[in-house]
């Protein structure tokens, strides 16, 4: 963990404005490349950092690692209306500087006789997971990833993603790939899967532990990542402690990678 002072090398909109059912309005999403040789080489899968939005955010911000290379790593995160630290990040210009801390956290991990990898992300939930397919596929693994979204605008461009991703696609409302929800498409690809990886948000995760019995029936382990509001990262305040089955958990130490049975989801209201 290192507190260091990185530079944007770009920091450009992908995604385009979107406004969401339940009310959220999104001003875009955006790819941020940062030069930070100090923490690139040390990030795994999974991981993320802090980082100080500005003045007027009093904590800093936490973001999922979402691709390195030798000295940079990338950063991808939505731009909600009214957040003033994802609007003060989506203003910096090349040669910006921030006050990163990081990486931080335990991230995914992936068995050693594991060959095949099935990863489902909901939306901004392929922040984590497009590092994890990178280092998949480095390692040999065959990595099939299920992405979803509200509708075909706000899909994850699959020209950023690793090269040799084998990649399907849900909307909603049925204007790219199949229609209804990404986990629908589960069932149909698990089969082969040695290990399964997910990142979305609550409603995801909840239909995924509505069906773990199936999951369980096959002997597929499933890792989830949690996007909870942190206050420091790095356990010294609680902020982000949840209940387990294995009792109390920080997000920020001992996660924010989760194997899915073992999250009480009846009590995580709070990350809705």
């Amino acid at each position: 963990m290192k507190q260091v002072s990185a530079t944007v090398i770009s920091n450009t909109k992908v995604l385009p404005d979107f406004a969401h059912p339940q009310g959220k309005s999104i001003l875009g999403s955006h790819l941020m490349w940062l030069d930070c040789p100090e923490i690139a080489p040390e990030a795994k899968p999974g991981q993320f950092v802090m980082v100080r939005c500005g003045e007027e955010c009093v904590l800093p911000r936490p973001f999922s690692v979402h691709q390195v290379n030798a000295k940079t790593l990338a950063l991808f995160f939505a731009v909600l209306a009214g957040g003033r630290g994802t609007n003060w990040l989506a203003q910096r210009e090349p040669g910006d500087r921030l006050e990163i801390l990081g990486p931080l956290g335990n991230g995914f991990s992936i068995r050693r006789d594991s060959k095949n990898l099935l990863l489902v992300a909901g939306g901004i939930g392929i922040a984590p997971l497009n590092l994890l397919a990178q280092d998949a596929l480095t390692k040999g693994c065959a990595v099939k990833l299920l992405l979803g979204a509200q509708t075909a605008s706000q899909l994850y461009p699959g020209h950023l993603l690793p090269h040799g991703v084998d990649l399907f696609t849900a909307t909603d409302d049925g204007t790219a790939g199949e229609r209804g929800r990404v986990t629908g498409l589960i069932p149909r690809h698990i089969g082969r899967a040695d290990q399964v990886f997910a990142c979305g948000p609550l409603p995801m995760y909840r239909d995924m532990a509505l069906k773990r019995r199936e999951l369980r029936r096959q002997g597929k382990p499933v890792q989830i990542s949690l996007e909870v509001v942190m206050g420091c990262g790095h356990g010294a305040c609680y902020g982000c402690t949840i209940r387990t089955k294995k009792g109390l958990k920080q997000v920020c130490q001992d996660g924010p990678v989760f194997d899915l049975d073992d999250i009480l989801w009846e009590e995580l209201d709070f990350l809705r």
